[in-house]
């Protein structure tokens, strides 16, 4: 059996999954809308682990962002552990995130919230029979975003579009909402544009780190690119907030360091001056928006969509850097597809 071959498949029929993915939302949807949180609760929590925490931190940003209420992310095994300095108010909506349904640190955050009448839960994961599908007032089961290699890939961007949807219809933004029946088709075309570019960059010896910046909502997906790089490919990899990157973290860039910009459309200047700053230090600067071919297809789509199409350009770079190293992006180093707690933890 090739190397990889679950990984690239996963990657690849991302929009797939996506088109199927939005069928469910929007069989959905008066559901969503009985959840709207500016009708009951003071706050929106999301949580999650590895993957799924850094997909919360980002779909918390966005959500905040287009709804105007208090959104926070925590990784899952905070809100288990230590409720008090994470809950502030009753009246809370729990998002959970999980692409198996069966992470420990989820279920018991999940369970505590709810045995705590802490407020209420709404649960998103890939596979219906598993205990968090059961635990929410609603339970969105995205079956498309199944995987069978360790690494995600496919579940998190399935997951993380379908966040944004859920944002969309409680902003009262129909508009995004019906736009998002675009992204598959502009999914293939970044897709295959990507592909060469992202065979080069990872297949580039002469790199021997990664820095993934973005801001806003970007940050959460920098985070989890980054952990991609790690997981598949056992490389140095770390996310920073764009301007944050000067202030410190630049003095380990030199003529082996890339470093990859998740740019935005608003603040693209000052983005660009930081990327400029490290091309000017000897880094090799990519500015992800141009080289993923987004400004070339996806000018027409909202910025909170079109941050969905980041993820799969990232993820080709780090699937094409585990293979140039000879490893096996389906099964990386000393990971479990779920990770399951034992009573002593």
């Amino acid at each position: 059996m090739e190397k990889g071959q679950f990984t690239r498949q996963e990657i690849f029929s991302q929009p797939e999954a996506w088109a199927a993915a939005l069928k469910v939302l929007e069989a959905n949807r008066q559901e969503i809308l009985a959840l709207s949180p500016e009708r009951h609760f003071e706050h929106v929590l999301y949580t999650g682990c590895g993957s799924t925490y850094y997909l919360a931190m980002a779909a918390a940003t966005q959500c905040q962002q287009l709804t105007g209420m208090a959104c926070r992310a925590f990784p899952a095994s905070e809100l288990w552990l230590n409720p008090s300095s994470s809950y502030a108010l009753r009246k809370t909506l729990l998002v959970a995130i999980s692409r198996s349904g069966e992470t420990t640190e989820t279920l018991q955050a999940c369970g505590s919230f709810l045995e705590d009448k802490r407020g209420t839960l709404l649960t998103l994961s890939c596979y219906d029979q598993m205990p968090l599908a059961r635990m929410g007032t609603l339970n969105i089961i995205l079956p498309s975003g199944q995987e069978q290699s360790v690494a995600q890939t496919r579940a998190f961007s399935t997951l993380y579009l379908s966040s944004l949807a859920l944002t969309f219809l409680w902003a009262g933004r129909i508009d995004l909402f019906t736009l998002l029946s675009d992204l598959p088709e502009v999914g293939h075309r970044v897709i295959d544009l990507a592909t060469p570019f992202a065979s080069d960059i990872g297949s580039d010896a002469s790199i021997d780190r990664f820095y993934w910046l973005g801001s806003g909502a970007r940050y959460g997906l920098a985070a989890e690119l980054s952990l991609k790089m790690k997981e598949m490919s056992l490389t140095h990899s770390e996310p920073f907030h764009f301007l944050e990157f000067r202030h410190g973290p630049k003095s380990m860039v030199t003529g082996s360091t890339c470093v990859i910009g998740l740019q935005s459309t608003v603040n693209r200047k000052y983005e660009s001056a930081v990327l400029a700053d490290m091309q000017t230090l000897g880094g090799r600067v990519v500015e992800l928006g141009q080289a993923g071919g987004l400004d070339r297809f996806g000018p027409g789509l909202d910025e909170s969509i079109r941050s969905v199409l980041y993820l799969p350009v990232g993820q080709l770079i780090a699937f094409y850097r585990s293979q140039s190293k000879g490893l096996d992006p389906d099964l990386p180093n000393n990971l479990d597809a779920v990770v399951k707690l034992s009573g002593g933890v």
